[in-house]
């Protein structure tokens, strides 16, 4: 069984300096780079949250300089983005299914449990690393029971973004599947 996920109502959360610690624990020191997210819920019919995200690369963690934003940045902005808001989502508890976690399910599976199942990306205007901003939606979230042949698992269709001060701009589209997802909170 499938079921989907609605919300409603508008509501602002600034950012938890705490919970984004926490949430870039398993990051080298030199590849956090995600400083701030601010959660919006209920603002649109058409998704279910949206955080908006402000970046610094102060060098890239894995090449000499290329000057701008590439993929495997957008992949690491993309994971801290989501990381964030489906900690928050847990803390808060936001929205279904997470809003039924505890914060220890959700640290249980932030690294093994959390997937990308699936990940486009496009590059309109090179993006300069310095400072930046990034907005992450969660479009739609689907909880699909346990069955004889699998655990329970949360798919999460999102869409991102990032740009700079000076018109730089990408976009991308994520499923995100959480495995091993707890029933019934726990």
């Amino acid at each position: 069984m499938t079921t989907e996920i609605a919300l409603s109502g508008p509501r602002t959360l600034a950012n938890d300096p705490d919970l984004l610690t926490r949430v870039l624990t398993p990051y080298r020191d030199n590849c956090q780079y995600l400083k701030s997210a601010e959660v919006v819920l209920g603002d649109s019919e058409d998704h279910v949250a949206r955080a908006l995200c402000a970046f610094e690369i102060e060098e890239s963690c894995y090449i000499d300089s290329t000057g701008h934003f590439n993929a495997v940045e957008f992949n690491i902005c993309y994971n801290q983005m989501f990381y964030y808001i489906a900690a928050k989502a847990v803390q808060d508890r936001l929205f279904a299914p997470f809003d039924r976690w505890t914060m220890q399910d959700y640290w249980d599976r932030q690294l093994p449990d959390i997937l990308i199942a699936k990940l486009s990306s496009s590059y309109r205007r090179a993006i300069h690393t310095g400072r930046f901003e990034g907005e992450i939606v969660v479009d739609k979230v689907l909880e699909r029971e346990p069955s004889a042949d699998r655990g329970a698992m949360v798919v999460l269709n999102t869409s991102c973004r990032f740009w700079d001060q000076a018109g730089g701009d990408s976009r991308g589209e994520v499923k995100i599947v959480i495995t091993n997802a707890p029933v019934n909170g726990g």
